[in-house]
């Protein structure tokens, strides 16, 4: 809205020519949704105070958390505002990039409120169905992967540190594109059980697919980089900008001891968001390395799950990773910093890959 507005009002106002620039929206997108952020969470858990919807904590998880039973949660459906807004006020309408992903965040979120909401009006921890979850997440992730795949016709599939290294999977892109959307959001969601755990990396992950986005959306760049050229990708910086401004103002309330928590209207569609963005610019395999603690966390679930019902033994103390971290003896902080350490460490990695080629 804004981008078009300027746009018009440039040949009367020569310095509004900055707006046309990504770099500049994107900066702007993400103080947008800082600003948001900040002048709203006040209100915004005091209304959920109000309105009694408190965090329904597992029994069988571990004792500290016992006294985090009653804490505001939801605040998700903030982050999703002040993601959505900015990238609505700062984004070309025209790129059909910014409604695939925007599809997800918006799909996804409406899903994770209603598994919030069945959690807190039954009083238990379990919410919506697995499968029931799962069969909608894959239907809009197919709906998304279709549009894209029909527009763009871009069905490669391709690998980090190899130039010319890629397997064109045509129509077959559109099911593995539905994966890696719903694994990126449900493994953000497993992430999601300490406070301020799951959007850190969540920033950092958006704050490398920004630049990613960019580099490839730069026929310039690209060229220099000699990777792909994805026309219109560019845009999806400012997008990754908005994750991240509306991350930095969540964290501020969420961090240690948390005065709000996300809940599953925030960690799915952010998880999604995540996947989105790497199915359109062609960097999904990247996504598992930037990415890299929401992938173990999951594999961490799977492998107890899967141990379990096969020996009878359990691997880790207790599923998702965080937690067998936590029974170790390790103090809650702790286990949070060390885990954002790595995800930057991840995150540099996979930044590397654009000249280690």
């Amino acid at each position: 809205m804004l981008y078009y507005l300027f746009d018009l009002l440039t040949p009367y106002m020569s310095g509004l020519n900055v707006t046309r620039y990504i770099t500049f929206r994107s900066g702007a997108a993400l103080l947008s949704a800082l600003f948001i952020s900040f002048l709203l969470s006040p209100w915004f858990i005091k209304k959920l105070k109000n309105r009694q919807i408190g965090q329904q904590v597992r029994n069988d998880g571990p004792e500290s958390h016992f006294s985090k039973a009653g804490t505001p949660t939801m605040g998700g459906g903030l982050i999703l505002f002040a993601t959505l807004l900015p990238a609505l006020l700062w984004m070309d309408w025209g790129n059909p990039l910014l409604w695939c992903v925007s599809l997800i965040t918006f799909g996804y979120g409406l899903i994770g409120f209603f598994d919030d909401y069945l959690k807190i009006s039954k009083k238990n921890s379990k919410g919506l169905s697995g499968k029931k979850k799962l069969i909608f997440q894959f239907l809009l992730a197919g709906i998304t992967c279709f549009i894209f795949y029909s527009s763009h016709g871009n069905g490669e599939l391709r690998f980090p540190f190899f130039k010319d290294l890629y397997i064109d999977l045509g129509w077959g892109y559109v099911p593995f594109g539905m994966f890696v959307i719903v694994g990126a959001s449900n493994a953000v969601n497993l992430t999601d059980g300490l406070d301020g755990l799951a959007i850190g990396p969540v920033m950092t992950t958006a704050a490398c697919f920004a630049i990613l986005s960019y580099v490839a959306g730069h026929i310039k760049i690209a060229e220099y980089l000699q990777i792909p050229y994805l026309a219109g990708t560019g845009e999806l910086a400012i997008f990754c900008s908005c994750l991240v401004g509306a991350g930095m103002g969540f964290l501020w309330y969420n961090t240690y001891p948390a005065q709000v928590f996300m809940g599953d209207v925030g960690s799915l569609p952010l998880g999604g968001a995540l996947g989105t963005i790497a199915v359109l610019t062609k960097n999904e395999f990247l996504l598992a390395i930037i990415g890299g603690i929401f992938v173990v966390e999951a594999v961490s679930v799977i492998t107890q799950v899967t141990s379990f019902k096969l020996t009878g033994k359990r691997v880790f103390r207790m599923a998702p990773i965080h937690h067998h971290f936590e029974l170790k003896g390790w103090p809650e902080p702790r286990v949070i910093v060390r885990f954002w350490i790595i995800s930057i460490i991840l995150a540099i990695i996979g930044l590397m890959s654009l000249k280690l080629r």
